[in-house]
């Protein structure tokens, strides 16, 4: 038997079933992720990669409860009843989430699913669901990454709220390994972060490099602003893969290395429009599966 996570549903009834379904795309890790000088300074840069959560709700007026499926996504649960009592509903449903991103690891899985139950849910009801009014809902649940833009994005994450759209780049791969264990979100950005005023000052330059750097489509330097921001964490959640990922990085001709600032994942970015790329691809992934033991290929997406 299938076991569900449950909440009674909120007041007021709508008259027919009705099924929504939506999708949002992870990341991997971010291209930059610190503290600016200034007030609701914590930021990050995303990097959106082809894999999604895929979230399906089925609206049952007849039913007195809303359940969801993995039941251990409490949080979209939490989500779908925020959105019926806002919408004075009383009303039942099923929520099935179906992901393709590995939790906890860095890879924007919580948001991914909380992004995508939002429109599913609003898909199922006919109601507007604008990312200004996501962005409120999450605001109450989790710090949240910025993978309600279709764009890579500057987005302060624990106020939930964007700072900036950078534009898109060139589908590009990361070839990522997986340090093990999981990072919860919610604790990590609980606990304070040794950033310096220099520190801050030098995100500010980052950040700024970044915003260049993708407007113009300079892969090279995205890479190397990613390569900073990886090491500048290792002040606050060190990779012990980052050194030798470097070293795979140089010896394969990258563009960078790119990290999970909150969670586990390491990678090595390739650019894949050079006529050397596939077999530059499959030289990174040998040395990294010697490495580590375990591989993952991402492919970043191109919004253009």
């Amino acid at each position: 038997m299938t076991s569900f996570a449950s909440l009674t549903a909120p007041p007021g009834a709508p008259r027919t079933a009705a099924t929504g379904v939506s999708a949002a795309f992870g990341t991997f890790g971010e291209l930059l992720q610190g503290r600016l000088p200034e007030d609701d300074g914590d930021f990050l840069v995303t990097l959106p990669v082809a894999r999604w959560s895929v979230a399906r709700f089925e609206l049952r007026p007849h039913s007195p409860e809303i359940h969801v499926r993995p039941a251990h996504k409490r949080k979209a649960l939490r989500l779908t009843s925020m959105i019926l009592e806002d919408e004075g509903l009383t009303a039942g449903g099923l929520l099935r989430i179906d992901s393709t991103l590995p939790e906890g690891k860095g890879l924007a899985s919580s948001s991914a699913d909380l992004v995508a139950t939002a429109r599913a849910v609003g898909n199922a009801l006919g109601t507007p669901m604008p990312a200004s009014r996501i962005e409120a809902y999450l605001a109450r649940i989790e710090p949240t990454d910025g993978v309600l833009y279709p764009s890579i994005v500057a987005y302060h994450h624990r106020s939930v709220r964007l700072r900036a759209t950078l534009g898109s780049l060139p589908s590009m791969a990361v070839v990522g390994v997986d340090e093990g264990g999981e990072v919860d979100t919610v604790a990590f950005n609980s606990i304070p972060k040794p950033f310096t005023a220099a520190d801050q000052r030098e995100y500010a330059r980052l950040l700024d490099r970044a915003t260049v750097a993708v407007a113009r489509r300079d892969l090279a330097e995205v890479g190397r602003v990613a390569t900073a921001s990886a090491w500048m964490n290792q002040d606050l959640r060190p990779k012990r893969f980052l050194e030798p990922m470097s070293a795979i990085r140089e010896a394969a001709g990258g563009l960078g290395v790119v990290v999970g600032h909150s969670g586990t994942t390491v990678g090595v970015l390739l650019e894949m429009g050079t006529p050397d790329a596939s077999a530059r691809l499959a030289s990174v992934a040998q040395a990294c599966q010697e490495l580590a033991g375990n591989v993952a290929i991402y492919r970043t997406l191109s919004f253009d």
